[in-house]
């Protein structure tokens, strides 16, 4: 471009007063329009450099020339002619006539062309030269610029808004109402860019409390490390933290679950001397209100601090007690309650009450809870929906549901509004005090009439006005609710389900394990199944509970197979089992067994064993024995042994031990280790023991497997211990007898006889040498450390059981 064609065509070099020439003007002809005199920039840089004796006219032409360039949009050309003339005439006097409208009509342009970038370039410019840019924004070219600073949020680009922001703050805009910091904040949070986070937060003057809100943002998002960081930044501010951050960053504490940080960051502000409030004091309780005893501690420290406890404070500690389930230990804080309102220093609310209430509740006191309801009306306190829910939901627990109903039916009176969750409390008070009809003719009602009481069922106050709190909308709660009424009604849950499908609402995990229970009451073990493969469906993933409810109800109605199948299916999809799992299982194995059953039932109790569950021994105690006394000849041939043995059991308390005995000699490879170490064990562990292994071995033998080794037990009779000794030589006696006299065993004690291959020809031998050793037996002392049955003697009685077996 030309510097001629700089200017626009209307405009005129400045007059000159001085020249007093007269100019022949031109004939004016009809159709031809005079262009004006196009001037060159050097000689308007010329003009502007060279003083004139009435300066006055040529700044405010020049001001002209310069408002009418920018809005042309040729904003570079007004910087240009501007800081010409600022450097050679009067700078206020150009700056106060320079038309700001059309300046601004400019920078709008640029900006509707995108330019944003531009602009802020030309801000800097115009700051450079001294003029301050703001004052060249009027309020369109200003929303403009703040419609696009706002675009940049829209579209993510936090970056470059920062840089905006920063360079307006920089050069005195108006920041405050470009854009909404909070919500800037929440989209970097977002992003977890804590840099910029920062940076943004201290452009503001209230950066205090943007980095307070800097730290809720990044703790909903359970980010507690960059909460800290901020904190710590704060710290480092002019004026440093308040109580604001303080209470701030310790309900972030509690948010994300780490009240040992809340502690921490307590402690140090104890050390550095920070005077906390009781707003402070109160988050930390909060955040430390599972922890009834440090709760205590710090309510109490704050009558060292000086800090005076408010009604928070107590209503706190109640929540503590209800998190401990100290009901006693609430009365009391309560008592003090009542007493400081009585002197006007406390005012309880309705917290108060319905934490008290809540309190009560666990307990199942609900008479005390009726009380707490006219302490509460007396002191002009009128319930909320949370205290009729909690009133209503005491009774529900110990099953009063005509008091669940003059309460609901009272709520209403009393105007307040009740929702689907009252309506559902209503509904388990009926089923929890076998009402099922009931709360079937309630539903009913509410579907038909909306949520209010059957006149039947109003009580007769002296209000006769009827009240409908709106239409009864039901949830996924009341149809489980009305499940568990079906009771063994599989047909009447079908009903139920399909009446969810059309209402748009989707069974959860406890609609289905409720209908399979029903389905396992009702005997209908497919149904079970088929709920298990709709959860898959559902896109449900199936829990521990669900697995449990359908292994139960395949063992109460003896599909133990199917049981079992599922147990090692939820192992498969990585459901660990919960106690109940375990011990459903074991208690399916009560009755008298095979090999393989005891071996599974063992193998279930080492495993819930090795994951830390409680077990119950009895279960398995009863299987063992009923296994292991088939090796008798008869049930009946010592049936007061028998007796003596289960009395016995029944008085230890724990069986580990011989269970694990069991199990080691059960499962390990039977053919080529006949050796039974009872030491350790007593008389009635060690005969389970024996016994449990000859049942192998008959149940083995009748499989064609062949035995070819001694039987071997070490009782450790022959230990140096006096005491130890005696007992030991009772476990051998009782072994030698049930060996013996009950399964007419050869039994052989001493070390000399040491395992191992006994041929059927050696037989006599072996016997001669047992009558040879019992004639010393009154002469020296004998080693009484092991006792053998020949391999001889176990065929014999091997074939007579297979003989009865076979004649029986």
């Amino acid at each position: 471009m030309s510097e001629a064609a700089i200017f626009s065509p209307n405009l005129s070099p400045p007059p000159n007063p001085s020249s007093k020439k007269k100019k022949r003007k031109a004939p004016i002809l009809r159709g031809y329009i005079r262009p004006p005199p196009k001037p060159l920039l050097s000689q308007v840089r010329r003009d502007i450099s060279t003083p004139h004796p009435e300066s006055s006219a040529s700044i405010q032409y020049y001001a002209s020339l310069a408002s009418r360039l920018a809005k042309a949009g040729r904003l570079s050309d007004f910087l240009m002619i501007t800081e010409s003339v600022m450097l050679g005439w009067t700078r206020s006097k150009f700056l106060a006539d320079i038309n700001v409208r059309m300046v601004s009509e400019g920078i709008v342009g640029m900006l509707k062309e995108g330019g944003l970038e531009s602009v802020i370039d030309f801000v800097k410019e115009a700051e450079r030269i001294g003029i301050r840019a703001p004052e060249l924004f009027d309020d369109m070219s200003m929303g403009l610029l703040v419609a696009e600073c706002r675009k940049f949020v829209v579209e993510g680009r936090l970056e470059e808004l920062v840089s905006v922001i920063e360079t307006l703050s920089g050069y005195q805009f108006c920041i405050q109402g470009i854009v909404n910091p909070t919500d800037v904040l929440r989209r970097v949070a977002e992003k977890k860019d804590l840099s910029l986070a920062k940076r943004y937060a201290s452009i503001y003057p209230q950066s205090q409390l943007l980095f307070c809100s800097l730290i809720e943002e990044f703790g909903k998002k359970n980010d507690l490390r960059s909460a800290l960081e901020v904190f710590e930044t704060l710290k480092e501010q002019p004026g440093g933290i308040n109580m604001f951050a303080c209470r701030s960053i310790i309900d972030v504490c509690g948010l994300c679950g780490d009240f040992m940080q809340s502690r921490i960051i307590f402690e140090e502000l104890i050390q550095e001397e920070i005077e906390l409030n009781v707003y402070v004091l109160n988050s930390f309780m909060n955040v430390n209100a599972h922890d009834l005893s440090y709760t205590l501690k710090v309510f109490r420290r704050m009558h060292a601090l000086g800090v005076e406890a408010d009604t928070t404070s107590y209503n706190i500690l109640l929540k503590a007690c209800c998190n401990a389930r100290k009901v006693d230990l609430a009365l009391k804080i309560y008592e003090e309650m009542k007493v400081k309102a009585t002197g006007g220093s406390l005012n309880l609310d309705v917290y108060t009450y319905s934490s008290m209430i809540k309190v009560l509740s666990g307990a199942k006191m609900w008479e005390t809870t009726l009380t707490i309801k006219e302490d509460m009306l007396s002191a002009g306190v009128r319930p909320d929906l949370v205290t009729w829910s909690s009133l209503m939901n005491t009774c529900a627990s110990c099953g009063l549901a005509d008091h669940a109903l003059k309460l609901f039916d009272e709520m209403l009176r009393e105007n307040c509004q009740p929702n689907s969750h009252c309506c559902n409390i209503v509904l388990r008070a009926c089923v929890e005090s076998i009402q099922f009809d009931r709360a079937f003719r309630l539903y009913d009602f509410w579907k038909a009439s909306g949520i209010r009481l059957p006149p039947e069922m109003e009580s007769k106050a002296e209000s006769k006005v009827v009240y409908v709190a709106g239409p009864f909308i039901p949830t996924v709660i009341t149809f489980n609710i009305l499940m568990e009424a079906c009771g063994k009604d599989y047909h009447r849950a079908k009903v139920l389900m399909r009446e969810m499908k059309e209402l748009g609402i989707s069974p959860d995990k406890i609609t289905w394990s409720v209908l399979m229970d029903i389905c396992g009451k009702a005997q209908n073990v497919k149904g079970v199944l088929l709920a298990l493969k709709a959860m898959r469906a559902g896109g449900i993933n199936l829990d521990v509970h669900a697995y449990t409810i359908a292994i139960k109800a395949c063992v109460e109605n003896k599909k133990l197979k199917q049981a079992f199948s599922l147990f090692h299916e939820m192992k498969t999809d990585k459901v660990q089992p919960n106690g109940i799992t375990y011990n459903t299982l074991l208690r399916a194995r009560t009755k008298y067994g095979s090999l393989n059953e005891v071996l599974q039932s063992l193998e279930i109790y080492q495993e819930m064993r090795k994951a830390g569950f409680n077990w119950n021994d009895n279960y398995l105690k009863e299987l063992i024995e009923e296994w292991c006394e088939g090796v008798l000849c008869s049930r009946n041939r010592d049936n007061s042994s028998a007796i003596i043995l289960k009395k016995k059991h029944k008085e230890c308390k724990v069986y580990y031990r011989l269970f694990e005995k069991v199990a080691t000699h059960l499962q390990k490879d039977i053919e080529h280790d006949r050796v039974i170490d009872v030491r350790g064990l007593s008389k009635v562990e060690a005969r389970i023991v024996v016994l449990s292994v000859l049942r192998m071995m008959k149940e083995n033998y009748f499989r064609g497997k062949v035995i070819q080794e001694n039987l071997v037990i070490i009782t450790g009779a022959d230990t140096a211990s006096i005491l130890a000794k005696s007992d030991r030589i009772e476990v051998q006696h009782a072994i030698i007898h049930v060996l013996k006299d009950e399964l007419g065993l050869m039994v052989l004690t001493g070390y000399g006889n040491k395992p191992g291959i006994v041929r059927h020809d050696s037989l006599l031998r072996q016997q001669s040498k047992a009558e040879e050793a019992n004639k010393y037996l009154a002469r020296r002392p004998q080693n009484l450390g092991v006792v053998t049955v020949p391999v001889i003697s176990l065929h014999q009685w091997l074939r007579k059981k297979a003989a009865n077996q076979i004649c029986g």
